[in-house]
């Protein structure tokens, strides 16, 4: 019986939105013909009353990895703009949201760590693309040659937007790049994004620290407690531990968008219990435990934490890049021995650390699968520099001059190999300029591209 490569739902609406749903089956590992399959969620959106139009794609790339595409609820920001003559398709990367999800449930049916690591490794760039080729040739009529599409790539999608112009361009109409233009050389580039990214992320922490000094002396009680504690922190209410180490992961989420300050604030707001009963001890309140789980996300989309690392590898392992890093610089992010001089505790960025599988509860289970994937070597290529060299395709992007998470220097070097892209280089906005941006961001990086910018 044949596989039914295409299931298209029917229109559903939201405010000022209609969206369709699509499923496609594909191949687990393009290069085999009998390869497993997985399916592929992509969920369709056009101005309310255009479902008709004959309007060109275009396909949103999520952050990540690891992460699912939007679910919108309204016509607002970006996407709002690009209904205005696009139809947008929000894909689902493989292994996340309607995508043959990996879960912190669903990849414990593997009977091993290496069984769970010879299936993960399809679940890089280089297979997202493939995935994103499979579904603009079956999106619309069979009988027709699917036209180039255009792509807007978030962060690690646009990572996968340069991947796609390495491999694929023939795929594409224009590019655009928000916040993801990735380091391109040979091996793993991981420990070099983070060498340069140190300085960044003390410049984040410091200016967090001018903005609310008084979290301070906070942030010294709360490092002590913990440091203090039986076991060296507290239980998380899933059932892991917070240490002083992994309280300075709140970092990833707080220092790196526009109002990630004020988040970070607030949740330290209500760091501690209120002592009602006279005697009683002092402790962390169940809401900072349980927002601190929240905002790490680990729990819902452990494929961040597993394949962090290799986005930034090609023929080398990653052997824990970030973790080398940080050990180079303990001197700057020892949180117990910055509490006790009186020197503000610096947070991490965005890292991923092996003891991060002993001590947050979704990720336990998949420790071995994990030093199994900082120790592998044979990572396939995710760029090709002569195809960059000689790229075609338009492409503009959003470069981020502070920002935490894509080095601005590292982004300049690689742009230098992309021929023809055309940089908009602002502080303006952080790493979450397209959210925060409204419609801004993408619409100046499309003016580009039609003539409506200058070109000098």
């Amino acid at each position: 019986m044949p596989v039914t490569l295409h299931v298209a739902g029917e229109w559903y609406s939201v405010p000022e939105l209609s969206l369709r749903d699509h499923h496609f089956t594909v191949p687990l590992d393009y290069s085999v013909p009998q390869s497993p399959k997985i399916t592929v969620f992509a969920r369709e959106a056009v101005a309310v009353g255009k479902e008709n139009k004959d309007w060109p794609y275009l396909l949103y790339l999520q952050g990540g990895p690891g992460f699912e595409a939007p679910r919108p609820t309204e016509s607002s920001g970006w996407l709002k703009k690009a209904c205005e003559e696009h139809r947008v398709i929000l894909m689902d990367q493989r292994g996340t949201g309607l995508s043959t999800p990996l879960t912190t449930s669903s990849m414990l049916q593997f009977k091993s760590a290496q069984e769970l690591v010879d299936y993960m490794k399809y679940f890089r760039a280089d297979n997202i693309v493939n995935d994103a080729e499979f579904v603009r040739k079956n999106l619309g009529n069979p009988s027709e040659d699917a036209a180039p599409w255009k792509v807007l790539g978030q962060s690690f999608g646009g990572f996968c937007g340069v991947t796609y112009l390495s491999f694929a361009p023939q795929g594409l109409k224009e590019v655009y790049l928000t916040g993801g233009i990735p380091p391109i050389g040979d091996g793993c580039t991981a420990e070099s994004v983070y060498n340069a990214c140190i300085d960044p992320i003390v410049t984040q922490n410091e200016k967090y620290y001018k903005r609310y000094p008084q979290d301070i002396q906070i942030i010294h009680d709360v490092v002590n407690h913990l440091a203090e504690s039986e076991g060296g922190g507290v239980p998380l209410p899933s059932g892991g531990i917070l240490t002083p180490r992994g309280l300075q992961l709140l970092g990833l989420t707080g220092l790196g968008s526009s109002s990630g300050f004020e988040h970070l604030h607030y949740l330290f707001e209500r760091v501690w219990d209120p002592i009602l009963v006279a005697g009683s001890k002092k402790q962390i309140s169940y809401y900072f435990l349980n927002a601190f789980e929240s905002w790490l996300s680990f729990d819902s989309n452990p494929l961040y934490a597993l394949m962090h690392e290799s986005i930034y590898c090609q023929g080398a392992a990653s052997r824990w890049a970030a973790h080398k890093v940080r050990e180079e610089h303990e001197s700057k992010f020892d949180a117990i021995k910055a509490a006790k001089e009186g020197r503000p505790v610096f947070l991490t960025g965005e890292m991923v650390f092996p003891w991060m599988f002993d001590e947050i509860h979704a990720l336990k289970p998949f420790k071995e699968a994990a030093n199994l994937l900082a120790e592998k070597e044979d990572w396939p290529p995710l760029y090709n520099k002569t195809a960059l060299n000689n790229n075609k395709v338009p492409v503009a992007a959003a470069v981020y001059y502070e920002d935490m998470f894509v080095n601005f220097n590292l982004v300049t070097e690689t742009a230098k190999q992309i021929a023809g892209i055309r940089l908009w280089v602002t502080n303006e906005y952080m790493h979450s300029g397209l959210r925060d941006g409204a419609d801004h961001v993408l619409d100046h990086l499309m003016q580009m591209l039609n003539g409506k910018k200058p070109l000098f």
